[in-house]
């Protein structure tokens, strides 16, 4: 699919939340004026996507939205944030990101587990003990930043899941993406089969459209249990209520309960 991590939020958002008013901006982008802290104060939530950028880097587009993030949490507006957004919210509160090396999770992160903090979350409301979810990254937290509180996590990268708060205001994330459909699962792993190949997760490129067209087939039909049997999903990945949980939690249980507070005041 051709569609940005912006559209793709955005998407999702209409669904779950009918008659909402999305403003998509491009924080990164030096051409663009940053909103400050009183003007995010004015939303009622902030989402932060998956992004291209590595937060390790020192570069004009990194500390843009470094800087960007770090209103978002003065503001005190509840925001949410998948891959690399947990990974702008970690380095902006004081954390750090690394690269994983020759590790990938491509696809899905598999065996996802709640920590003891995780299991009582709100984030994590209705997830099973064990669930996996779309997910496409190459960097991952290194070390969440001070006072933050880490919510799941699995076998091969740390961090999850996690809340962080800073400045006065809170930050939930996760470093998979319940936001995707498994159609831009599939596109995914197209765009990055020269990366699986040479990691030894596809033996060549037959291999990676092989997987992508299973994928591609389940999202066109979800009730095919053989397609989802071949690529050990359940319904955690396959159903779209269950696969975007954490967002549904996040409005529920953060942006709604702000905005009925900020209507009161």
């Amino acid at each position: 699919m051709g569609r940005s991590s912006g559209e793709t939020y955005e998407a999702l958002l209409s669904h779950l939340a009918p008659g909402a008013r999305c403003t998509r901006i491009q924080p990164a982008d030096g051409n663009r004026a940053l909103l400050g802290s009183a003007d995010l104060s004015q939303f009622d939530g902030v989402f932060i996507t998956g992004s291209p950028l590595h937060l390790y880097q020192d570069s004009p587009e990194c500390r843009r939205i470094i800087t960007f993030m770090q209103a978002v949490f003065a503001s005190g507006t509840p925001s949410f944030g998948s891959c690399a957004g947990l990974q702008v919210a970690t380095v902006a509160a004081g954390g750090s990101v690394r690269s994983m090396g020759q590790r990938r999770e491509a696809g899905f992160a598999r065996r996802i587990f709640p920590t003891d903090a995780g299991r009582d979350h709100p984030l994590l409301r209705g997830r099973p003990p064990a669930f996996d979810a779309p997910a496409v990254h190459t960097d991952e937290v290194a070390q969440l930043p001070p006072g933050a509180t880490l919510l799941a996590s699995n076998s091969t990268t740390h961090v999850q899941a996690a809340e962080i708060r800073s400045e006065g205001g809170v930050f939930w994330g996760v470093q998979y993406h319940p936001e995707i459909s498994l159609c831009e699962v599939a596109a995914a792993l197209r765009r990055q089969s020269k990366d699986l190949i040479e990691h030894g997760l596809a033996a060549g490129q037959e291999d990676v459209e092989r997987k992508a067209a299973l994928v591609q087939a389940l999202h066109e039909a979800p009730n095919r249990l053989d397609l989802a049997w071949q690529l050990g999903l359940d319904e955690q990945v396959v159903a779209q209520e269950r696969r975007t949980l954490e967002v549904r939690n996040f409005i529920t249980h953060l942006v709604l309960p702000a905005r009925t507070q900020r209507a009161r005041s």
